[in-house]
């Protein structure tokens, strides 16, 4: 496998994502698809809109296909899909596992279960330059039986996001940083995600998703909370469910990818996070973030790596920002 889609999740949203996406015939009909499906969405990209967990996770999976499908009206299409969080389920639409409009009602569904159940007072938290072991440790320090923290996502050796109760992690921040953290920086995202906090919307969502056809796969699913690659629909549902309640493990996931001979990680819109994750990993490798990459080089550059005797060079404009 040479070339892997990644899609990011919340907290990489931002005020005009979908207003910034490229000028391309399939991305205008793409929101046209979403205002169908669920009407206004294509609009609400601004920043009051983006305060909702709802209208972040419908936002994302439209950036996440709409980019796909301008990618692939040029020829250009992957070998294997990764999503982080929310971003499973534009992975999932290009996987072949869900349409575009079942993921839509899905992550709208999502959302509004998150939100519903943890309306205030919890959060989540990255901390940055300890280790995993590190954070594991001030984690179990830091909690108590009434105001729990859990590891909620493994970015990297050195990334390492928290999340729980709001006090918890206020002394998560102070603890970390005594135990040598080069910062701790409080996420935009107000719920508790990826911990066992979230078991019941998982449940809710395995319901939700139990009516979806079983589809084969166009496109390998590498799955962000086991590191493992997925080629049964019925499985991929069972993880976009679960994932909600689960550590996302997406060191892992660059670990897999890199194991499987990728030469090229193409981010979706917005922001550059995974594409930074991914050069960190993988330097040798060609990393493209279309935030910053124009759709025609993007799509050059994928069906180049797709060709098994094309020589291979340097990353396109340096390291990504």
């Amino acid at each position: 496998m040479k070339v892997a889609f990644l899609y990011p999740g919340q907290g990489t949203q931002r005020p005009g994502m979908l207003h910034d996406l490229p000028r391309h015939p399939a991305v205008a009909e793409t929101l046209a698809e979403a205002e169908r499906v669920l009407p206004g969405s294509s609009r609400q990209d601004g920043a009051e809109a983006l305060e909702s967990s709802v209208t972040v996770q419908v936002a994302l999976c439209i950036a996440g296909v709409a980019a796909t499908r301008a990618l692939a009206r040029e020829g250009a299409t992957p070998d294997v899909v990764a999503g982080h969080s929310a971003g499973a389920f534009p992975a999932a639409v290009t996987s072949g596992v869900l349409t575009f409009a079942e993921a839509l009602t899905a992550v709208r569904r999502r959302g509004e279960l998150m939100r519903a159940a943890y309306p205030s007072g919890y959060g989540m938290a990255a901390v940055l330059g300890l280790s995993v072991a590190q954070v594991r440790r001030v984690v179990e320090e830091v909690t108590t039986g009434t105001d729990p923290a859990y590891v909620a996502v493994i970015d990297s050796d050195q990334q390492v996001v928290v999340a729980g109760g709001v006090r918890a992690l206020e002394r998560l921040a102070a603890a970390a940083a005594e135990a040598g953290a080069r910062r701790v920086r409080v996420l935009d995202i107000a719920v508790p995600s990826h911990c066992p906090l979230l078991a019941g919307v998982a449940d809710a969502m395995a319901d939700h998703l139990a009516a979806v056809p079983r589809r084969h796969l166009d496109v390998p699913y590498l799955s962000d909370s086991t590191g493992r690659l997925l080629h049964d629909a019925g499985a991929v549902l069972d993880d976009l469910a679960c994932g909600v309640a689960t550590t996302v493990r997406w060191r892992d996931v660059n670990a897999v990818l890199g194991e499987l001979g990728t030469t090229l990680f193409v981010q979706t819109p917005p922001g550059h996070v995974l594409a930074r994750f991914a050069h960190a990993a993988h330097p040798d490798a060609r990393v493209v973030a279309l935030a910053g990459t124009s759709l025609s080089d993007a799509a050059f550059l994928t069906r180049r790596a797709r060709r098994p005797s094309q020589e291979r060079g340097p990353v396109i404009g340096g390291s990504p920002p």
